[in-house]
């Protein structure tokens, strides 16, 4: 149910939402409708903590254009989708005012660390406390979705599954959450091999994959089957089920796209060196598995005892720049006006 869009006690319609990027375990790559955002295939993902985006709206009655910056510095190609998002909620409203956009990120941005999930996330979030909309988390995530496919399980935390859908208006493909956070609270290292932004980016990259990829079919095919047994292994916590559905979906990924033409190679030397430096921890003994997204960005998930080990060995890896530490974390959620200066 939609309101009257509501000044808060300033007098302005101002909101500030913080999301966290999430990292698909069964992943999600290509696109039944590129317009709706809805994908080829159902994905499982973990939100995680430590990194985050802070996004504040601010709408102004009578202003015509968004005024949008990321990381104190404006992006064009960035605003144009931050705008198209935005005229989702102002739709819902029924106003046509131009609004104030800051958003920051703690993490490097459109290196392969999902700060689109967690950047759209925070702002359909802010978007719809700022004009007051009264939106469950399940229309907050198709909204998501429509701004980028991934930000719909930022929504939520913990292990969140994003529905395939079956609907052409894309009303059922839909993020859930599966399990919360400190129900199953594995650690994330997150090995930082480049920060500089990838040179394809995942729309692009999926586009081609599905136009030219002569293994796009078996990828849908096979992927609700990855699903169930991810979904499984997540309810009873079966750490060496998820450890293997897990690197099996990254890695039948990465092999679709490089097989597009020309090929997507998303990894460099280093990511390559840390997926052999996991599976050697792994055959010693350490509960840890990884995984990669599209980007040069290798994730460690491991139990909480293994975390330092897991840790120390990455960062022994040539050409890896840093390694982050993060435990699972929440969904969206509403932050002090302002914080972004916190």
């Amino acid at each position: 149910m939609n309101r009257e869009p509501r000044a808060d006690e300033s007098g302005e319609f101002h909101a500030a939402s913080q999301a966290q990027p999430n990292i698909a375990l069964v992943k999600y790559w290509g696109k039944r409708d590129a317009a709706l955002n809805l994908p080829a295939v159902g994905s499982i993902s973990i939100t995680l903590d430590s990194l985050w985006t802070r996004t504040d709206v601010r709408f102004v009655p009578g202003q015509k254009h968004d005024r949008v910056s990321l990381n104190g510095r404006s992006d064009e190609a960035e605003a144009k989708r931050v705008t198209a998002c935005l005229d989702l909620l102002r739709q819902r409203a029924a106003v046509d005012w131009g609004a104030d956009v800051a958003s920051q990120n703690n993490f490097p941005t459109a290196a392969g660390l999902a700060s689109s999930a967690s950047g759209f996330a925070a702002l359909v979030h802010a978007g719809a406390q700022a004009l007051g909309l009264e939106l469950s988390l399940a229309e907050q995530s198709v909204l998501a979705r429509r701004c980028s496919g991934s930000a719909a399980r930022s929504i939520f935390g913990g292990y969140v599954e994003w529905a395939h859908g079956r609907l052409a208006d894309g009303t059922d493909s839909v993020a859930q959450p599966l399990l919360a956070a400190e129900a199953w609270p594995l650690r994330v290292a997150v090995a930082i091999t480049s920060k500089a932004a990838k040179q394809v980016g995942s729309s692009e990259g999926m586009r081609r994959t599905a136009q030219t990829s002569p293994y796009q079919s078996a990828w849908v095919d096979t992927q609700e089957a990855d699903l169930s047994t991810a979904r499984s292994a997540i309810l009873a916590r079966d750490f060496d089920a998820l450890a293997q559905i897990s690197e099996y979906s990254c890695l039948k990924m990465h092999a679709l796209a490089m097989a597009a033409q020309p090929g997507l190679l998303y990894w460099n030397g280093a990511t390559v060196e840390c997926m052999h430096r996991v599976r050697a921890l792994r055959q010693q003994g350490l509960p840890v598995f990884f995984t990669v997204d599209a980007g040069p960005q290798l994730k460690a998930v491991c139990e909480p005892a293994a975390i330092e080990q897991v840790k120390a060995a990455l960062r022994d890896v040539p050409g890896v720049l840093d390694v982050l530490d993060t435990g699972l974390g929440a969904g969206a959620r509403a932050m002090p006006v302002g914080a972004l200066e916190a």
